[in-house]
Formats: structure tokens, sequence, C-alpha cells
């Protein structure tokens, strides 16, 4: 028996990387998991395809963020796939999928920001508000923030204030949602091991100094942020909400120490 068994997950940017690890961790502790992908229909198909393979129960949803009728296209991808498993509420909803930008404040355009805030804002803002009169009480919403708030990275400034902004809807909407024992969380992660900055992991110079500034000393993997997250949607995680949890291994908690 799985600590989740009997509940239904929405994972939105579930396809690949930590969005995938988080929906193999959900479904491994026994949650009907709904994999949102914006384009990408062979990676969402092999997460299905992976859950299903180890037993688990998954399918998946298309609906690309930043597009009108996005949020429409997602619920009622939803709908049916519950309905088509025999489930009709949802328990928990993963607010990972998002877009990055490596944009100093010189070159940032007005475009490029307006997009990070459409993607990584106003859709999980959104995403939550379409999803309460399914959730049901005791329910658990965890987004995924991110490390960089605390970090100064100009070339990271548009998508810094996104995720700053995103880890203020936790606070607001916990209190709000506490009455019907609903926890609201964010997950700031640190740098992991994802496709989304493979190209600069092959760099062993860029490894080295990523391990020298983290606590731990290594670069994060997928699960580690996936463990995080399914302690926050599992009973254990009960007591805890309106929080940012961070899970970055120690990244930037002072000089490097010696030796």
């Amino acid at each position: 028996m799985g600590e989740l068994d009997g509940r239904t997950a929405l994972v939105t940017g579930g396809s690949r990387g930590i969005g995938r690890a988080v929906a193999l961790r959900l479904a491994a502790d026994g949650a009907l998991v709904a994999v949102h992908y914006g384009g990408n229909e062979a990676a969402a198909a092999e997460t299905v395809a992976r859950i299903s393979g180890a037993g688990g129960r998954a399918f998946a949803v298309r609906a690309r963020f930043g597009e009108s009728g996005a949020l429409d296209r997602l619920f009622e991808g939803l709908a049916t796939g519950l309905a088509e498993h025999g489930a009709d509420g949802l328990d928990i909803l993963v607010n990972n999928a998002g877009i990055h930008s490596v944009s100093p404040i010189g070159r940032l355009t007005e475009e490029e920001f307006d997009q990070l805030l459409a993607v990584n804002v106003s859709t999980p803002l959104f995403v939550v508000q379409r999803a309460l009169p399914l959730l049901r009480d005791g329910g658990r919403i965890v987004n995924m923030g991110s490390a960089a708030t605390r970090i100064a990275s100009p070339v990271q400034i548009g998508y810094t204030v996104t995720k700053a902004a995103l880890a203020a809807l936790a606070p607001s909407l916990a209190h709000e949602l506490g009455p019907r024992g609903i926890t609201v969380n964010t997950v700031a992660a640190g740098v992991v091991r994802t496709d989304m900055i493979a190209a600069y992991l092959d760099v062993p110079e860029a490894v080295a100094g990523l391990e020298a500034m983290t606590a731990l000393g290594r670069v994060g993997e997928p699960e580690d942020i996936a463990d995080a997250v399914g302690f926050l949607a599992g009973p254990r995680g009960r007591w805890v909400t309106g929080q940012t949890i961070d899970v970055s291994g120690g990244t930037y908690l002072g000089p490097p120490t010696a030796g």
C-alpha cells in the first residue's frame, strides 16, 4: 500500500526533468498522475509508459502554456483522463511547468519578460484557480520555485523576478485554503541535472564551480527535488504550509570552505 493510494495528482510540465521525476515519485507512492506537457508528446508518452511499467497509473494531457485557451485544454483533458480512470477529483497539484531566461537587464526585452510572467506566474496562479473546484479538502498544492530568488545572478533577472512572484503566492493561498485542510508550499530548487542545462554541465570547469559553491558538494538530481515534493504531497507534510523549502543542497550558504 502506498501512502498516496486512491489520490489523484496533476503535474504540470511532467514529461521531462524535474516534472518527470515528480510524476514518477507520486505514482510510485500510489497516486493516479496526470502528466501535463506542452509539445513533446514522445517525452510525455515515455513518462506515462515508465509509470505504467512500474505498476502505476498515469495519463498525459497536452496544453501549451502561454497560448490562448491553454487552461481550457488542460482541464478538459484532465477531466477526460480522470473519468477514464474512474476518478472525479484532484488531491495534489504540482505547478512545475516554467520557462528559463539568461538575459541580463540590458538584453531583457518586454516581449521576453511578458512571456516569463505569463508562463511562470499567471499560468500557475490560474491553474490553481481552475483546480480549486476539483481539489478535495486535505489536498496539496506545491509550486516549483527556485533558489535563484536568494542569489544575485544578473543573467537570470527576469526568471528570478517571476520565481519570486510565484513563491509569494504560497502564504496567501495557504491562509485562504487552510480551513479546508489544503496545504500550499513552494519548493525552491537549486541547479539540477536536466536537459535545460545539459550543455552547461558538459563543461567540467562549470560543474566543478557548481560543486564548490554547494555545501553538499554536487549538482542536484531531479529525484532530489521529487523527494521533497513527495514529502509535501504526502501525509507527513500535513503540518507544513505557506512555506518556501530550499532544496538546493546548500547552494551559496557562504564562502567556500578550505580544503
